[in-house]
């Protein structure tokens, strides 16, 4: 029995597929690429520009750019906004087309973000070489500028050949929508393989549910954890980007409601606690408030939960200085987890801190340690508040006093 197939280009074919890719997580179903942005020019103008026209805006809203960067940073900023759920594509010719999209990739890879992009690249066939503004290297015949991507890439293809696209793409979506890989996924389209037609099978276009797994920690390390959070004396928890990408907001507060563990805020963490809470002491760091700074110092545990521990958020390594200081990782990038020789606890961060909450039921600081902290906050507010106001309301305002209204 034959397989149905349907004849389209490269390009077509591409479009189509991803407008039936989709996302799920606790049952909410979300595109998974929700738009593609785009400028023309040699080597994406014939293939995929005229697979976004043909597709229409409903099967792949097409947003118009003026410069590449620029749009892999929109696209980023999507993704974050929508918490990884969804993504955006971006397209672009060849040449400093493409090599303008680096510094977007690297953005979306360093900070776990999803977003697809589709350069175009030599003619697979060399029936014209070199091209205009085609990166010509002595000894690497293969090479293009599109090679520039891959360092800061999770994934990478050229897509040499129509038969590559499938394995290709459906290795693109499992990178995009999964929380640990997901970062810049580039697919370089030689043109003229763009535009060749070839006989796909019906079912590469047919929808596709990628479901974002919510990993429960692993007793073992649960255990481990919970123990070390029983016995610390001065307990931090540091809110990293990765409760916002969990939605577990509420579950941190659930946990910090029970237990009375202050929390400070990485930039990406932002929000994590409301910051009217009286366990929210703000950011930490760098850039962090002087009541995190202190605390953190002093800290005999440092409950990391969906952060990366990037230098503004240790002070350069500096900002933990309790000798005794240990530290227990949630996060469900073991990558991440391991880091600063922690306790792992490698798992959702909903998941993970609704188990911790579940397993230290009853447990809480001392009141001492809790009257400290919200001290702290208390007069950390009477500092950002006296920044805030102007003494005479007809002199000109103060840097400080505008961010205030």
């Amino acid at each position: 029995m034959s397989i149905p197939t349907r004849r389209l280009t490269v390009a077509q074919a591409l479009v189509r597929f991803l407008s039936v890719q989709y996302t799920e997580r606790d049952g909410v179903r979300h595109r998974l690429i929700a738009g593609t942005w785009g400028i023309f020019g040699h080597g994406n103008v014939a293939g995929i520009g005229q697979a976004l026209l043909e597709v229409g805006e409903e099967a792949m809203p097409y947003h118009q750019g003026r410069n590449e960067q620029a749009m892999v940073h929109a696209a980023v900023g999507y993704a974050r906004h929508l918490d990884r759920l969804s993504a955006q594509a971006v397209t672009t010719s060849i040449g400093p087309g493409a090599t303008n999209l680096v510094t977007g990739a690297a953005l979306a890879t360093v900070n776990r973000l999803p977003v697809l992009l589709l350069p175009g690249d030599y003619f697979a066939t060399r029936a014209a070489d070199p091209l205009l503004q085609q990166l010509e290297h002595p000894v690497e015949a293969d090479l293009s500028v599109n090679d520039t991507l891959r360092p800061v890439s999770r994934y990478f293809d050229r897509i040499t050949r129509p038969e590559a696209l499938i394995p290709s793409a459906l290795n693109a979506m499992r990178v995009l929508a999964d929380p640990v890989e997901t970062g810049a996924v580039t697919l370089a389209l030689p043109q003229d393989v763009q535009a060749e037609a070839h006989d796909w099978p019906e079912e590469f276009f047919a929808e596709r549910v990628w479901r974002v797994r919510r990993p429960a920690p692993d007793p073992f390390e649960l255990a481990e954890a919970v123990a070390a959070i029983r016995a610390a004396e001065r307990p931090l928890i540091v809110a990293g980007g990765g409760v916002h990408h969990s939605h577990a907001e509420d579950a941190l507060k659930t946990l910090v409601d029970a237990t009375g563990i202050p929390v400070a805020s990485t930039q990406a963490g932002k929000g994590s606690l409301r910051h009217d809470h009286p366990a929210d002491l703000g950011g930490i760091g760098h850039t962090g408030t002087a009541v995190s700074d202190d605390l953190a110092r002093t800290a005999d545990l440092v409950i990391g939960v969906g952060t990366r521990y990037t230098d503004f958020t240790t002070a350069s390594g500096t900002l933990f200085q309790n000798p005794d200081v240990r530290f227990v990782n949630l996060n469900i990038a073991a990558f991440d987890a391991h880091k600063l020789a922690a306790r792992t606890l490698v798992a959702d961060a909903r998941a993970g801190l609704e188990a911790l909450a579940s397993e230290l039921r009853g447990h809480r600081v001392d009141a001492g340690y809790e009257a400290e902290y919200r001290t702290g906050k208390g007069r950390w507010e009477q500092v950002v508040e006296a920044a805030y106001r102007a003494e005479d309301e007809n002199a000109v305002p103060t840097q400080t006093q505008v961010l205030g209204a």
